[in-house]
């Protein structure tokens, strides 16, 4: 217990090294804030747990309204029996969403005065710029060219599987059986028939959902096989008058997920912003997202997470358990064989505690338009296991009596870092730079209008 006494300030030491060292590990920072689905007022998730052919995809939704008047019409490849379909807890999209939301991290300025141990002064300021009804009727109408393949029910949904000849029969088929199918409907549909796949389509048991208590509708899960690798998303456009946001979360055993058929890029990441941003998080990552969003075109999406689900750093939620992951559609997760294929990217020393998973998540954020995403999604896995997490840093000055000559340098240090922070944040979210600088100048406390007036006759500024 002695040694461990007298190693223990060493130990610390040693972690304070990493946390500040870019090249040993750079995503050491305290956790303050995330930006989940909540900031989004019309955000649909899906999760997709994917290995080989085998696809178990589980669908949220942010349905709103009569839950009589709920139906979801959803392709799918083969034909669905009901050992293949069931009730997720909802529980489990929140998981995922808070463990792989965008994060604020916060790091304090050491007395630039009192001596770093172990490693230089220089190592540290270089590392701040681094950083449907109860029994649907088996009928098949030749005329309409509609085959039920299959109708069971599931908890309190009610379940017909279909296929379909031509989209003008599906679309009448549905709206003689009680769906409420919006106008252009068929249009959407004949690719999809034409491509022979089934369709999904569930409504609310009114009776067994009375039974259930719960006061939201819970999330389908469904497991399939079949080679394609895709998500149907033209028919959710139908309905839709305004741009659209859709969350997936892709569970893997090999690494990160992106997108065949249109481009995928990471978010902006890694930067440090004014402190003031603590305070309006939310608002500055949606400003931040539809700035990328409209600079790239419109035709993408968006990595917002890449990591192994046996660890995170920061951590903005803890690790799912391996009970978790199951709900999440895991079913490799016992599966040993996998860590004899897969470069499994070693963690750092002192990173967190780590579980034995062979899960890797990849959060793809879209925003969509008809006329935007007119296919579609596709997607591919890779074996690229890099860590990727949208972070954001809020780095705050050191206020105490600054006497020695290295604590002068810092002081005269800082107009430049904070004008550089301004610059980030006009930059990323399209903002007013003079704005951004008045409101900075309200939250720096004590060294206001030192720094300020310096930042000014600095870059000859009004």
């Amino acid at each position: 217990m002695k040694i461990f006494r007298l190693l223990t300030p060493l130990l610390l030491t040693i972690v304070a090294v990493f946390c500040f060292a870019p090249a040993a590990w750079a995503f050491c920072g305290f956790y303050v804030a995330k930006a989940d689905t909540k900031l989004y007022n019309k955000a649909s998730q899906v999760v997709i747990a994917r290995n080989g052919d085998r696809t178990v995809l589980t669908m949220a939704n942010d349905y709103q309204g009569e839950v009589k008047d709920f139906a979801i019409v959803v392709p799918v490849p083969t034909v669905l029996q009901k050992e293949q379909v069931r009730v997720a807890l909802p529980k489990i999209i929140e998981r995922l969403d808070d463990f792989s939301a965008p994060r604020l991290v916060e790091y304090f300025d050491p007395d630039p005065c009192a001596p770093l141990p172990l490693f230089s002064r220089n190592l540290f300021f270089n590392a701040q710029a681094a950083v449907l009804n109860s029994a649907a009727p088996q009928i098949s109408d030749r005329d309409l060219g509609v085959t039920v393949e299959a109708s069971f029910n599931v908890d309190e949904y009610d379940i017909v599987i279909l296929s379909a000849k031509e989209s003008d029969g599906l679309e009448t088929w549905l709206t003689r059986n009680g769906y409420k199918i919006p106008q252009g409907a068929k249009q959407l549909l004949q690719p999809y028939i034409r491509s022979s796949m089934k369709f999904f389509v569930a409504k609310v048991n009114l009776d067994k959902f009375e039974e259930s208590g719960y006061q939201l509708l819970r999330p389908l899960q469904i497991s399939y096989q079949s080679p394609k690798f895709m998500l149907p998303i033209r028919l959710g456009m139908i309905n839709a008058t305004t741009e659209q946001d859709l969350i997936v979360y892709i569970l893997s055993p090999q690494g990160e997920a992106q997108l065949t058929n249109y481009r995928t890029v990471k978010i902006p990441s890694n930067v440090n912003l004014p402190v003031f941003i603590k305070n309006e998080f939310g608002e500055f990552y949606k400003s931040l997202f539809q700035t990328a969003y409209t600079k790239e075109g419109k035709r993408v999406g968006f990595l917002e997470y890449t990591w192994d689900m046996g660890s995170c750093d920061p951590c903005s939620a803890d690790p799912l358990t391996p009970e978790e992951l199951k709900e999440a559609g895991v079913f490799w997760l016992n599966d040993n064989s996998l860590s004899k294929q897969i470069k499994v990217r070693p963690i750092p020393r002192f990173a967190p505690p780590v579980l034995n998973t062979n899960v890797f998540i990849s959060r793809l954020h879209v925003r969509y338009t008809r006329d935007t995403f007119p296919e579609d999604l596709i997607f591919l896995q890779t074996a690229n296991r890099e860590l990727f997490q949208g972070r954001y840093i809020l780095q705050y000055p050191f206020e105490g009596e600054l006497k020695c000559e290295a604590g002068k340098e810092y002081k005269r240090s800082l107009p430049k870092r904070f004008e550089q922070e301004a610059q980030t944040l006009a930059r990323l979210t399209n903002g007013n730079i003079q704005d951004i600088r008045n409101k900075m100048k309200l939250s720096v406390g004590d060294l206001t209008y030192t720094w300020l007036e310096n930042v000014q006759s600095w870059f000859g500024l009004d």
